[in-house]
Order: structure tokens, then C-alpha cells, then sequence
């Protein structure tokens, strides 16, 4: 968890519930609340002008999401969409900067997760610069399995869809699902079940 669960009920945090694909805030909102998800998975994203998803993050469970938002006075350049029902801490930012405020050593928990999603916003732009759609989803997935416990190979199974996969490189999901079967017979990856494994 970034933010321990007592400290969030105590400054008045309240849970919200959000079924699969059900907006938590939309993109051109004012950032209001600090969010933490407690359970559950969704995705940041928004669509260009012709109507291509482009997904900026998936959150996953202990993680917080929009909470950079709330230092500036600017709208949310994305939105928020449950891809599972979620369970989510909601805190009112009054109370959030009142929290950082009574209990100032927070501010380090916050830096350090918020300067892991900047690590990730410069890995995805290193990896989308690349020219070969193999190795944007390999530069991706190396980046999902280093935090993860797997480190041997085909250990680690990929927790995003092939259009997830898609979306989060800059590719076609027709290019994706092309990509995966020549990694798989290039032994990159195994597919067992439909699922991929690094």
C-alpha cells in the first residue's frame, strides 16, 4: 500500500465500489480525491481524435492513482476505468493535504510512488520510440516482470490482454497477437492456456 489503510480512515477516506468498465473520473475533470485501489485492476487512458485507445497505465491493487494531479491546478489529461470491479479508497483532497500535513513522512512514501510511475512513463517512451513491435512488448513486459517475484524464464505470467498489450505499446492488437506467435517460436515467450508467459 503507499498510504497505510488506518491513516486513510482516519483522515476520512470513504471506499467506493466500481464495476468492470465503469468510469472513475473522466478525462477534463478537476482532480478531487487521492485514490488508492485496495482491489481490483484499471487502466488509465484516453482515445486520439480518430478514436484509437491509447492506455497509459494499469493500476493494480496497493497501488494509487491521480494523486500527481493534485499538486497542480490542471485537469486529468486521461480517465479512469475499472477493468474488473474494483474496490477503492476515496479521500477528499482537503483531507489528503491535511493528512501530509499532520503526518509529514508521507511525503516520502508518495515521492518514492510517484517516482516509480515516472520510471515507468520513461521506460514506455523509450520502449514506443523503438521501430520493431517485438521489442516495445518485450521492453514492456521486462518492466512488469522486474517487479515481480518471477525472474526465471517463462516464469512470469503476463497479467495484460494482447489488446492491452497493443494499446500499451502503439500497435494494432492485429500486430500484437502477429508479434506474440513469433516470440513464442523465436522461444521469447510460452503461451500456455491463451495466457504469456516471460
Amino acid at each position: 500500500m503507499v498510504i497505510n489503510e488506518k491513516l486513510l480512515y482516519s483522515a476520512g477516506a470513504e471506499i467506493k465500489h466500481y464495476n468492470s468498465g465503469e468510469i472513475i473520473f473522466q478525462e477534463g475533470a478537476i482532480p478531487m480525491y487521492y485514490f488508492q485501489v485496495i482491489k481490483g485492476r484499471l487502466k488509465l487512458n484516453n482515445y486520439t481524435k480518430d478514436g484509437k485507445e491509447f492506455i497509459q497505465n494499469i493500476v493494480y491493487e496497493g497501488q494509487s492513482f491521480g494523486d500527481s494531479m493534485l499538486f497542480m491546478d490542471k485537469v486529468y489529461p486521461m480517465e479512469a476505468v475499472a477493468l474488473e470491479p474494483c474496490t477503492i479508497f476515496r479521500l477528499c483532497k482537503n483531507n489528503f493535504f491535511s493528512m501530509l500535513n499532520t503526518y509529514p513522512q508521507l511525503y516520502d512514501t508518495l515521492c518514492k510512488a510517484l517516482a516509480d510511475r515516472l520510471y515507468y512513463q520513461h521506460i514506455m517512451l523509450q520502449a514506443n520510440s523503438a521501430q520493431s513491435p517485438a521489442q516495445r512488448i518485450i521492453d514492456l513486459m521486462d518492466y512488469l516482470k522486474s517487479g515481480s517475484e518471477y525472474k526465471d524464464p517463462f516464469s512470469f505470467k503476463v497479467p495484460l490482454t494482447r489488446q492491452q498489450l497493443a494499446n500499451l505499446t502503439g500497435v494494432c492488437v492485429e500486430t500484437a497477437i502477429r508479434t506474440i506467435k513469433n516470440m513464442e517460436k523465436n522461444k521469447i515467450v510460452k503461451i500456455k492456456n491463451r495466457k504469456i508467459f516471460f
